[in-house]
């Protein structure tokens, strides 16, 4: 398949080209967690939904850490291929990978032996603490699929190789259906069978990815017998996704405060919160393909030294991502009783969920132009400002706001509003932090 020259020709159709499979894989990622709670939210019934939807904040946190380095691994391989260094490249590959390896294995076993005392904490209400306790065991067993596939992906999209995955997760996206209706309505397997149905489709798609990765003939090619942790890589690699995973923990952090306040509400609440949160998956990812271009792209050219065409693509992503994510908000506001009752059909989880989509989906678009400038900041070489900016004005704020607003107004509309709020104030930092930045870069480098 052939790869996108991302330092030279139009930038809007290149960056279309790149971002499109992105998105459409991430859409069959999320379908994963959709089908699971679809399958039983339809067929086991609302109280295995909410066990399974109770994980979802959880399961980000335990992995966004460590996502977040195969972000690194792709900002890293970006840069050399845009040098092109061949050498450099090959080895920030297979320290990349021997990364992953050891990380999944750590995560694999942390997950089982911290499911149940995490979801403790979590005050999981007790009418579904015991099937959630089993899809976060289960679940677990496939965190090392579930790194394999986001490192190799993430380095093959270095290269400008986005369809590749796509077809991965296409086809671990059709197995995981037949396998979660094989398991649940032949076997009655419920909660546990869709984990496990989510498990063998990350298998699936980890080993296609591998095997991609190992065709290849050109310097991204994976030799296994190279893996080994050079120090030089690994210092780059975790410096750039060290950053950018804790960022995605210190989200999470937030997102489970959120949903511990959700819970003292009720099942019913949180299977609603549950189907939205799903929803918005689709609306984040949809946007999320232009954050990959962002860092991608711009670190290319950072690599090659086209600091002029930064500004360029560092715009056209935020206008995508602004449309789509409007576009789609729009029409989940529209049909939201619709798209909620796919996940379950009873009244009161439908409000529920309509709540939280009627105060959080009119500036969700903000939330993927946040990603959009922390990918460019990270594509410039500075991976640490993004966190800082996120952690005080999305995450500290989110949690002052429940301890304080939320304490005096204890109503989920209230809950809900610090998400807009957040987004809006981390924005116009994220926006202030690039000009000075991207000035510094010019300067140093004698192009301003």
């Amino acid at each position: 398949m052939g790869v996108i020259n991302m330092c030279n020709g139009p930038i809007f159709t290149s960056i279309l080209k790149f971002a499109v499979p992105i998105v459409a894989g991430n859409f069959l990622q999320i379908l994963f967690n959709a089908v699971d709670m679809a399958v039983v939210g339809n067929f086991v019934g609302s109280n295995a939904l909410a066990a399974v939807g109770a994980n979802i904040s959880l399961i980000n946190l335990i992995l966004n850490l460590f996502i977040g380095l195969s972000l690194g691994a792709n900002i890293v391989t970006a840069r050399y291929c845009g040098a092109q260094s061949e050498r450099d490249v090959e080895e920030t590959v297979h320290c990349s990978m021997a990364i992953c390896l050891l990380c999944g294995i750590f995560l694999a076993v942390f997950g089982i032996l911290v499911a149940g005392s995490a979801l403790r904490l979590l005050d999981t209400p007790s009418n579904i603490f015991q099937d959630a306790v089993v899809y976060l065991r289960v679940y677990a067993l496939g965190f090392p699929l579930i790194l394999i596939f986001n490192f190799a992906r993430a380095i093959v999209n270095a290269e400008g190789d986005t369809k590749w995955p796509l077809l991965c997760l296409a086809v671990a996206g059709g197995l995981n259906v037949i396998l979660n209706l094989t398991f649940v309505l032949v076997f009655h397997l419920e909660v546990m069978g869709v984990a496990l149905a989510t498990v063998i489709s990350n298998g699936v798609s980890a080993f296609m990815m591998l095997l991609h990765l190992c065709r290849k003939r050109t310097a991204i090619r994976l030799r296994i017998r190279n893996l080994r942790i050079t120090r030089d890589k690994a210092f780059e690699i975790i410096k750039v996704g060290l950053p950018a995973g804790l960022q995605g923990v210190a989200f999470s952090v937030s997102h489970v405060i959120v949903q511990d306040a959700v819970n003292s509400f009720g099942s019913e609440v949180v299977t609603g919160n549950t189907a939205v949160i799903n929803i918005e998956g689709f609306l984040y990812h949809a946007m999320y393909g232009f954050y990959q271009a962002s860092g991608t792209f711009i670190s290319q050219n950072y690599g090659a030294g086209n600091y002029a065409r930064i500004k360029r693509i560092l715009l056209t992503c935020l206008l995508s991502a602004l449309t789509v994510g409007l576009g789609l908000s729009v029409l989940a506001i529209l049909f939201r009783d619709s798209v909620i009752g796919l996940y379950s059909s009873e009244a009161p989880v439908i409000a529920a969920g309509a709540v939280r989509i009627l105060v959080v989906f009119p500036l969700y678009c903000l939330c993927g132009m946040n990603d959009v400038m922390a990918g460019a900041m990270r594509g410039i070489g500075y991976s640490a400002v993004p966190l800082v900016v996120s952690l005080i004005g999305a995450c500290v704020f989110r949690v002052m706001w429940i301890f304080t607003v939320f304490a005096m107004y204890p109503t989920l509309q209230i809950l809900y509003v610090s998400y807009p709020v957040s987004w809006a104030l981390t924005f116009c930092a994220h926006v202030i932090c690039f000009r000075i930045f991207y000035h510094h870069v010019c300067r140093k480098r004698g192009q301003v």
